[in-house]
């Protein structure tokens, strides 16, 4: 039987895929950035947790492999996404610039946590990551 003959649609289902393929990206930043910071820190590259960063080469670092990750996350999240790849890329985009705002205001806030452009960064830098990841998606798959 199909949807249209029982009356039900296929949203829900296509609702349901989009949402997981924004956390399936969401969660390859989070566990890749975690993770590569983690190693950082045990080699004794960053201070010890809970330590502010003020090394701005250091801060670069990170920022720098946060891009990367969030260009990875929101390839895939465009790569799993039902349809309009670059939509649930910028969608993904979307979620960094709010969380990354988040950070910042806490950033800016308190003095003690490190430099604040490094924060304001993340924020400015999530949207045009997320349009690469898209684009790259575009370029290998051939769909817009």
């Amino acid at each position: 039987m199909t949807t249209q003959a029982t009356g039900m649609s296929a949203q829900p289902r296509r609702l349901g895929r989009s949402i997981a393929a924004i956390l399936a990206g969401l969660v390859v930043i989070f566990v890749l950035s975690l993770g590569t910071d983690q190693i950082l820190h045990v080699l004794g590259v960053y201070p010890p947790w809970g330590q502010p960063m003020y090394e701005p080469g250091l801060n670069f670092l990170a920022l720098a492999y946060r891009c990367v990750y969030a260009v990875l996350g929101c390839y895939l999240a465009a790569r799993l996404a039902p349809y309009a790849p670059m939509l649930h890329a910028l969608a993904l985009g979307l979620v960094g610039v709010v969380l990354s705002s988040l950070g910042a205001y806490v950033a800016i806030t308190r003095a003690d946590l490190g430099p604040t452009w490094y924060p304001i960064a993340l924020v400015l830098s999530s949207l045009p990551c997320a349009w690469l990841g898209g684009l790259i998606h575009r370029s290998r798959h051939g769909v817009s």
